[in-house]
């Protein structure tokens, strides 16, 4: 894919749940390789993006286009196995499995997944617990297995929802490490994260939503002169 064409393309997104009209016209794009970044108080739209780029949501209109397929008729399943891995804020794992048996389970929906090996050795914490059933597990191991078991499918790209949320700091670090390891590694993310220190120091690039729509979009480079800004929106 030619990196003047946006991996992920979402144009003139619109999203309602019943009748509430969630998404306004939303418009991003995430390169390959890029780690970007959703930004916004709680209620402005940023999960509803995620999970109508998934397909969650039906009731959309706009485009999406994924490494060059459109998305917006695919049946939900059909999203999934174009490569698309999706982190929601409550995790998603088996809590009644153990790590190894959540790890076995997932689907392999293109090439390039790794080894229940490979993700131990990116996932020491999960090594330790891999007997452990997910009720066992910390908030911060839960993160770490919810984002291995997508790693396992070979998906080109993560879709990650408040991946820190309620996490101590030293594991909200060790995130930010791992998150950083992908990257170099070549994974695309797309994440929404309502700690902007954090997200600061992973992240290329920053959307700005408000309202249901996009505000604003900058490189990391510019947030020295965009603090006021963003001072004014998140109140950081």
């Amino acid at each position: 894919m030619n990196r003047a064409e946006p991996l992920l393309s979402v144009r003139d997104l619109n999203a309602w749940y019943g009748e509430s009209h969630a998404l306004h016209g939303v418009n991003l794009e995430v390169f390959k390789g890029e780690t970007v970044t959703l930004l916004g108080r709680n209620g402005v739209g940023k999960t509803t993006t995620l999970r109508a780029i998934m397909g969650l949501i039906r009731k959309r209109t706009g485009q999406i286009t994924f490494d060059g397929k459109d998305l917006m008729h695919l049946p939900l399943h059909r999203t999934a196995h174009a490569g698309i891995g999706y982190v929601p804020e409550e995790r998603g794992i088996f809590a009644t499995l153990t790590v190894d048996e959540n790890l076995i389970l997932p689907p392999v929906v293109a090439d390039g997944g790794m080894s229940v090996e490979e993700i131990f050795e990116l996932f020491p914490n999960l090594k330790e617990r891999r007997n452990s059933q997910g009720t066992k597990l910390s908030g911060g191991e839960q993160q770490m297995l919810a984002m291995a078991r997508m790693l396992r499918t070979g998906v080109k790209v993560l879709l990650l929802d408040e991946p820190t949320e309620g996490l101590a700091p030293v594991i909200v670090q060790r995130i930010g490490e791992l998150l950083a390891t992908l990257k170099k590694r070549g994974m695309t993310i797309l994440l929404v994260e309502q700690n902007f220190r954090f997200a600061s120091r992973i992240a290329d690039r920053f959307y700005l939503m408000e309202h249901g729509k996009v505000m604003a979009q900058f490189p990391v480079g510019e947030l020295p002169d965009r603090m006021n800004l963003l001072h004014d929106v998140l109140g950081v």
